[in-house]
């Protein structure tokens, strides 16, 4: 019975985020993932070692996190239901709460728009900085719009709808497994030279996790403010098969272009245009796409209350 967790787990997620006294005193369950992923990449991923035994490494890397992240949120699941009885969904939706980020997701990037809203680019870049893995010290305001859209959009879906989506679909394992292993292909799931063979079983593995939510991401914001043509036309263009899906039906929804030319390490990168709209994007269209992900959040509301009430 996990489907009234999960509306629950959004409710206080959203009311409440992940508090700073409890971040302060117990941390993020992300941040033990990513010491785990460190702790084998430090000792498996040697330049000394052949492609395909890093890759081999990479991929027994992947079995860990499902083993041990699956295998305790397992546990957590079943003492839930022994320790509270038919009470135990609202144990297993506040366990839930970490794996979703609507509301630190809102506030990240209503930081960016509110700097830049005053004309503070310094600040507005800082911010963005904060979500995004590009070089953003030489952004101007446009740039710095587009990345906090393309962050948002991309983010909808890694950050709230997929780790919904499993949870529905296998409860908190569902959920905790997804989020170790988005948390692997973020660190390691990289196409440089370090990262490609070792991080290649992340990668991969984060792609077939997000091939649903990321479609239904994507259909969710063309819902509540349009894009459809350029989320069908552009969703391809994307070099990731899943994040091009929620970024075009943003692009399309606010009439921008997103993606083109990025830096990373102060090596630029050009990207393809996602969108045939303007590409000076500002303060008020990262104001529109907040309005868009709080309805398209809402959206999610709706279905996984439905889902409780149908089961």
């Amino acid at each position: 019975m996990v489907e009234p967790a999960a509306l629950f787990a959004l409710a206080s997620e959203a009311a409440f985020g992940w508090p700073s006294p409890i971040y302060r005193a117990v941390g993020h369950p992300v941040g033990g993932f990513a010491r785990m992923i460190s702790a084998c990449e430090l000792r498996w991923n040697q330049p000394t070692r052949a492609e395909a035994h890093r890759k081999a490494l990479g991929m027994a890397t992947v079995m860990i996190l499902f083993i041990i992240v699956g295998g305790v949120s397992f546990a957590l699941d079943r003492f839930c239901w022994w320790l509270c009885g038919g009470w135990g969904w609202i144990a297993i939706g506040l366990l839930a709460v970490p794996g979703l980020a609507q509301r630190s997701l809102h506030q990240h990037v209503d930081a960016v728009s509110s700097a830049l809203a005053t004309g503070d680019l310094s600040d507005a870049r800082a911010a963005v900085a904060m979500i995004v893995g590009r070089d953003t010290a030489m952004l101007d305001e446009a740039g710095v719009s587009r990345a906090a859209i393309e962050s948002l959009a991309e983010s909808y879906c890694d950050g709230v709808t997929a780790p919904l989506c499993w949870l529905l679909f296998l409860g908190l394992p569902g959920l905790w497994v997804y989020k170790a292993i988005n948390t692997a292909d973020s660190m390691i799931g990289h196409r440089e030279e370090r990262w490609r063979a070792f991080g290649w079983a992340a990668a991969r593995t984060d792609d077939l996790l997000n091939l649903i939510p990321a479609r239904l991401a994507g259909l969710l914001v063309c819902l509540c403010g349009g894009g459809w043509r350029i989320m069908w036309r552009d969703a391809g263009k994307h070099a990731s098969p899943n994040a091009g899906w929620p970024e075009a039906a943003m692009a399309g929804a606010l009439g921008v272009r997103l993606a083109g030319s990025v830096a990373y390490d102060g090596a630029k990168q050009d990207k393809p245009w996602i969108g045939d709209g303007r590409a000076d994007a500002s303060a008020a269209d990262i104001v529109r796409a907040l309005r868009v992900y709080r309805r398209a959040c809402f959206c999610l509301w709706i279905i996984a209350g439905a889902v409780a009430w149908t089961f």
